[in-house]
């Protein structure tokens, strides 16, 4: 399918990505619905979260500059220490941008 690099054909592609991402989070929670939660689908849940997180990193750690590098070094260190996700993406992101600065 082709679509126009008009202002129509803007439209249409955004409104198709827009369907697209909302059947696929509804499907997943009509899927979900149905799966009775015991303690094997609680840890395959948790570890797709770890996995999945892994999976979008591991890229940066690799291809990113060293600005995402010590950012990356930054957010582990304050995450082991605080355990609180907040601190440790605000402490992630200003090291990105401190380092970048200087």
């Amino acid at each position: 399918m082709m679509l126009d690099a008009t202002r129509g054909g803007v439209m249409l592609a955004i409104v198709i990505m827009a369907l697209a991402t909302y059947l696929t989070r509804a499907g997943g929670v009509f899927v979900m619905s149905r799966v009775p939660i015991g303690p094997r689908v609680e840890r395959f849940i948790n570890a797709m979260a770890g996995s999945v997180l892994v999976a979008v990193i591991t890229p940066m750690a690799v291809n990113g500059d060293w600005g995402a590098r010590m950012a990356l070094v930054a957010t582990l260190g304050v995450m082991l220490v605080l355990r609180k996700p907040l601190p440790a993406i605000t402490a992630g992101i200003l090291t990105a941008a401190l380092w970048r600065l200087f």
